[in-house]
Order: C-alpha cells, then sequence, then structure tokens
C-alpha cells in the first residue's frame, strides 16, 4: 500500500500483508460512517409506513408493471403519495429484482446501496486528501462519508429512496478514473438510459474534446433504449412520445419549493404563462453558456495542467484520450482538481437546466467541495468548502418557505423567499466559483508562495 509521507509526497511501502493496526483502522472507519448514518436510517426507515423510501416505491411498482404486462405510465402508487413512473422504461427494467424481494429487505438494501454509491462519490470527491493520510486513508474516508450523510440532499436521497446517488457515482467515475477497465463514457450511458438529466454529459464530453467518450455514452445510451423498446414496445412509445412530453404535470409542481432549479425559482416570481416560460428560456440559455464555457475552461485547464507534467512542460500531451492524463496522481492534485470541477460544474448544471431540480438532485455539491478542498493543503480552499458543507446542512429552502408564507412583515417574506431559492442560487455560485475562482488559483504561476498553501506535513499520519 502506498502512502504519502510529508509535504513533498514522496512514497514509501509496506510490507506485504496488513498489520493489526491497519484492521482496526479500517474498521474505525466503518463505526464511524455506521454511526453517522444510523439516526438518518432509523428516521426514514422506521418512520410511518407511507411516508417510506416513497420513490423506491415508484421504481418497484414500475418493476411489477413489467412482470405483470401492466401499463407502466398509467399507474400511481398507494395514497396518500399516488405517484407516476416518471423515468424511461430501461429503468423499469432494473427494478424488476426489487419485485423478487419483500418490500423491508428492498428498503434495506437500496439503503446499502445508496450508501455504497456515496462512498465511491466521495471516494472521487476526495480522493488526494484521502490519499495524503496513508494507511489512515479507510478512516479518513469513513469521516468524509459521514459528513456528507449529513447533507441535505444527501439526507433526501435516503428519505425518498431516490437514484440521484448512483448516477453521481457513474458519473464521476466515468469522468475521473484514469484509465477506466470499461469504455470510457459507458457508465454516463447508462445512467443516461435510466434518467434523461445526465445528458448533460454528452455536451461535456464533446466540448472538451473526449470524443470517444460521447461516442461511447451516446451508444450505450440508444443500445439500452432500444432493448428496451424490444421488451416493452407500447411502454417505450408511450414514454418517448407521451409521458415524457408532460413534463411538469408528471413529475409534481415546478413552483414547489424542493424545485431548486432556474425554472423553479422563476415559477415562484412569475405566474405561469408566456412570461414565465420566456424568462426561464432565457435564463437557462444564459447559464448554459456560461457554466458549458466554464466547465470547458476548467478541465482543459486541468489537462494542459497534466500535459505539461507529463511532457515537462512542454504541454504536448494528448487531450480528451480515453486515458485521462488529469486524473493520474503523478499529474498532481491541482490537475485532478479542475477535472473534478469541470466535472462538477456538469453535474450541477443537469440540476440548473432541468425543468425540475429537486433538492435531493444537488448531491453534486459533494464532488463541489471535494474540488475547493482538494488535498487539503490551501486553507481558503478548505474554508469555501467547509462553508458550503455547513450551508447545505440545513434544510434553508423550507425555512423560507415559512417566513415567505403570509402573516409574516413584507421584509421578513422577502428575504423568505431569497432563502426559498438559497440552494439553487447556491449552485450558482459554486459553477461560478469552480469555474473562475478555483481554476485562477490552481493555475496561477507566481514567484511568491501564497501564505494560506503552505506545504502541512502529514508525516505523522503515514508511514
Amino acid at each position: 500500500m502506498r502512502a504519502l509521507s510529508g509535504g513533498r509526497g514522496t512514497a514509501g511501502r509496506r510490507g506485504p500483508g496488513r498489520s493489526p493496526l491497519d484492521a482496526l483502522i479500517m474498521l474505525a472507519g466503518v463505526a464511524v460512517v455506521v454511526a453517522a448514518v444510523t439516526p438518518i436510517v432509523s428516521r426514514w426507515l422506521y418512520n410511518q409506513p407511507d411516508q417510506r423510501l416513497v420513490d423506491l416505491e415508484v421504481y418497484r411498482e414500475g418493476g411489477l408493471a413489467v412482470l405483470r404486462g401492466a401499463s407502466l405510465y398509467d399507474f400511481l402508487t398507494e395514497p396518500p403519495q399516488l405517484l407516476p413512473f416518471t423515468y424511461p422504461p430501461f429503468a423499469a427494467l432494473l427494478a424488476v429484482p426489487f419485485t423478487l424481494m419483500s418490500w423491508r429487505a428492498a428498503q434495506w438494501t437500496w439503503t446499502v446501496l445508496i450508501y455504497a454509491a456515496l462512498a465511491v462519490a466521495v471516494w472521487y470527491a476526495f480522493r488526494d486528501l484521502i490519499r495524503r493520510t496513508g494507511r489512515w486513508a479507510p478512516l479518513t474516508t469513513g469521516a468524509l462519508v459521514a459528513a456528507a450523510a449529513w447533507l441535505d440532499p444527501a439526507r433526501d436521497q435516503i428519505r425518498f429512496g431516490q437514484v440521484g446517488m448512483f448516477l453521481l457515482a457513474m458519473c464521476l467515475a466515468d469522468c475521473c478514473t484514469r484509465s477506466p477497465r470499461w469504455p470510457r463514457g459507458l457508465l454516463v450511458g447508462l445512467a443516461l438510459a435510466i434518467k434523461l438529466v445526465p445528458g448533460v454529459f454528452l455536451v461535456y464530453f464533446l466540448i472538451t474534446g473526449r470524443r470517444d467518450a460521447f461516442v461511447n455514452a451516446l451508444a450505450t445510451a440508444v443500445v439500452a433504449t432500444l432493448g428496451a423498446f424490444a421488451v416493452l414496445p407500447h411502454d417505450s412509445a408511450g414514454y418517448w412520445f407521451g409521458a415524457l412530453l408532460q413534463g411538469g404535470d408528471r413529475t409534481g409542481s415546478v413552483a414547489g419549493t424542493t424545485n431548486q432549479a432556474i425554472n423553479g425559482i422563476v415559477a415562484r416570481v412569475i405566474d405561469q404563462g408566456p412570461a414565465r416560460t420566456g424568462a426561464w428560456l432565457v435564463l437557462a440559455l444564459v447559464v448554459a453558456y456560461a457554466g458549458f464555457g466554464l466547465a470547458r475552461r476548467t478541465t482543459c485547464a486541468a489537462d494542459a495542467l497534466a500535459g505539461d507534467r507529463a511532457t515537462g512542460g512542454m504541454g504536448t500531451g494528448r487531450i480528451g484520450t480515453d486515458h485521462c492524463a488529469a486524473a493520474d496522481p503523478a499529474s498532481g492534485p491541482g490537475a485532478y482538481s479542475l477535472l473534478l470541477a469541470g466535472v462538477t460544474i456538469t453535474g450541477l448544471l443537469s440540476v440548473l437546466l432541468s425543468p425540475v431540480g429537486w433538492i435531493h438532485h444537488l448531491v453534486w455539491m459533494i464532488p463541489a467541495i471535494g474540488a475547493l478542498v482538494g488535498d487539503g493543503r490551501d486553507t481558503r480552499r478548505c474554508l469555501s468548502g467547509l462553508a458550503f458543507w455547513i450551508f447545505f446542512l440545513f434544510p434553508l429552502p423550507w425555512w423560507g418557505a415559512h417566513l415567505s408564507g403570509t402573516g409574516h412583515p413584507p421584509i421578513t417574506r422577502f428575504w423568505g423567499s431569497l432563502e426559498r431559492d438559497s440552494f439553487g442560487l447556491a449552485a450558482i455560485v459554486a459553477v461560478v466559483l469552480l469555474g473562475t475562482w478555483l481554476t485562477n488559483r490552481v493555475t496561477r504561476r507566481t514567484g511568491r508562495e501564497d501564505p494560506s498553501q503552505r506545504q502541512v506535513e502529514v508525516g505523522t499520519l503515514a508511514t
């Protein structure tokens, strides 16, 4: 096992096999996670039966409809939820295994899988910080998973039994693995076949020169969709030419507090009509143009840093190939932070640009915090990441919804309205911060050392 010693990142090796201390560290990491998530799991898996993992119930009912030969897009779940199936037919096929177990077993299995996906996402988001701690990496990972689990969007993933954590882990693994064992783009394509919002990564692959990944992702999504057409032709036609076009009518109230997309923010200000639609389209186009531009700028800066490191500063390394040099630890934490930032900006755009971007979709703030923190050597970056973590710990939009209601003074309702949109606005701030401040800070080359970037020795944490 490799470990980093000191501030220069030199590597050393321990002998073969694990010591008893390594096993204890691993157990401590697991114990930290279990202790942290137990209150969350206890609350949402032991509350009223009709409030437990209601979105998992939708997936499971979709799988049951497949087995029964019933229509996917005509059923509603049991009262009081009455939720329809809103996903592509391919997602219903994947849900079939959960119909073969009891409802209670399905809940526990899904919850464990969500936290497994969270652990994967945390590894990619905080890779360099975790690697810095050497043999203590399992404990570091456990602490970071515990901290991420308490973010409001992550708690909502458990509350509703959502699929967003899986999509997050799949997209991060596809985009941030140095040399994947699978064709790069495969996981994004599968995510796109399950839910449409990861389609923004097709744009990301194109604008950053990752054309092979674009082709792989598109081909995977098409093959999965055509496979679903072959198995469920009626439902597939009904989705792509019917249910999909109904949009917000099936997914819920566009103006509801939980919709933190640009469309939701506009809908809470402007009444339904052409003016609202026009305002949304204009703002969405502006955010899309600026956001994708920042994602490209950040990712190209990462590729350039990796190319310079790999070629001795000549800048002639290949960019956008299946081997991602920016994800290579040898390219340094700066290149990986910018790569992660570019991917995260794209993920946040999937929430902001969607007609409905629920609070639980904002699990993309986990890699946003990770990109800001990097390897933990830059104090200002760590403080900015900490600020976002604290901000997303609390259900601020719901507090704002209460304050913006009738019975409060006008000034209170005004600030309540802003707080109601706070997660969406914070996501926009994160996009700008990652694409400008972080990129400039990492790529800046000056002869004067920044006091906040002193090389912190962590040799005591590694052997």
